[in-house]
């Protein structure tokens, strides 16, 4: 899936976000619910995370120079790693921060009682929306693993943050509807303060699930294992190469795959049989991973006894 096509589910959970966080903060100015203020944070939070993700995949097209030879690929990483790092962090320790001032001096909500309730179900509505199509995008690349294997193993890094994200404001929309309800029905404003803390809580542990995945991006991951295999079979698809004597692969990029790999050839073989040979191979594995934009093989004679020949493991996940 390339940058323009998950960028649609990036620009439908700032659509989404932007009309939120309005209501939200205009029901917390008639209010005064914690809750809700919480939930405005959330919402602006969650649209400047879309805004940088936005700007790193426009960053991520530029083409390549003499001094990023590999392109820029992985601004997208370093742009998803920003939006777990900083915002989703400064989100959430401001809702506690005011969750703790709400708590130490709670008050009840005496004005526009139903404002709140309506703007979260309206909220939930929206959200609900966005995720819809953040789903239906997953989907698409998904394949038949779990949604938590897509998290980990996905190497576009937009999808996953806006899944995590739609499914962190759901929750945190339950939690505001849970405290903001609880204020109305008994009085005690202690409630609104209770549901703006876990509100906080849930911004920080999404925020350090995004930064565990991005930061293992950021440092360079190796294709997914079915991407392996598939480049394993292109290269001995042919006669070219006896074997491989050993793989390494890594993301430069969501759609930039680097491939490395000694190729074992026969020792009678000749040095123009040889470079045609590469060429076949190089060929077979852009036709297979058409993300495997640099290819680099080296030929070498094969040394290992009859015995003990295979294929080295290539290096993939840990």
């Amino acid at each position: 899936m390339s940058a323009g096509e998950s960028n649609k589910a990036v620009v439908a959970a700032l659509a989404a976000n932007l009309g939120i966080a309005v209501t939200k903060f205009v029901a917390f100015a008639l209010t005064r619910s914690s809750s809700m203020l919480a939930e405005g944070i959330h919402s602006v939070v969650d649209s400047g995370n879309q805004v940088l993700l936005l700007i790193g995949g426009r960053k991520a097209v530029r083409k390549a120079t003499a001094k990023h030879p590999f392109g820029f690929g992985r601004e997208r990483y370093i742009y998803a790693f920003i939006v777990s790092i900083m915002l989703f962090f400064v989100g959430g320790l401001l809702a506690l921060y005011e969750a703790y001032h709400k708590i130490s001096h709670p008050e009840p909500i005496t004005s526009w009682q139903w404002v709140p309730v309506l703007v979260l179900v309206i909220s939930i509505v929206l959200e609900s929306l966005s995720l819809r199509t953040a789903v239906g995008e997953t989907n698409e690349i998904r394949g038949g693993v779990s949604w938590v294997e897509f998290v980990r193993r996905s190497r576009i890094p937009e999808l996953p943050v806006v899944l995590l994200e739609d499914t962190a404001a759901l929750i945190g929309l339950v939690f505001a509807l849970f405290g903001v309800g609880l204020t109305l029905l008994t009085g005690n404003g202690v409630w609104d303060g209770v549901g703006t803390a876990a509100i906080g809580l849930l911004l920080v542990a999404v925020a350090f699930v995004l930064a565990v995945e991005t930061k293992s991006l950021l440092l360079g991951e190796a294709a997914t294992p079915e991407t392996v295999d598939a480049i394993e079979r292109a290269i001995l698809a042919g006669d070219e190469a006896e074997r491989i004597i050993h793989m390494r692969t890594v993301h430069v990029g969501p759609e930039d795959l680097l491939v490395a790999a000694k190729i074992a050839v026969r020792h009678d073989e000749t040095a123009a049989a040889v470079a045609r040979g590469i060429d076949a191979i190089e060929r077979r594995i852009r036709a297979a991973v058409p993300i495997a934009k640099m290819i680099f093989l080296e030929p070498d004679i094969d040394r290992t006894p009859a015995a003990g020949r295979g294929t080295e493991p290539a290096l993939t996940e840990g």
